[in-house]
């Protein structure tokens, strides 16, 4: 019961990080793109 509860929340801390990760990454393209090509 516990180990399932603990994976369980791991997987989710897992994937709100990657999340995270991914919507940073886009940003950071986006406001890179906008530097490059809107000075």
């Amino acid at each position: 019961m516990m180990n399932e509860v603990m994976g369980g929340s791991m997987m989710w801390g897992m994937g709100l990080a990657g999340l995270l990760a991914i919507i940073l990454v886009v940003l950071a393209i986006a406001a890179l793109v906008k530097y490059l090509f809107y000075r």
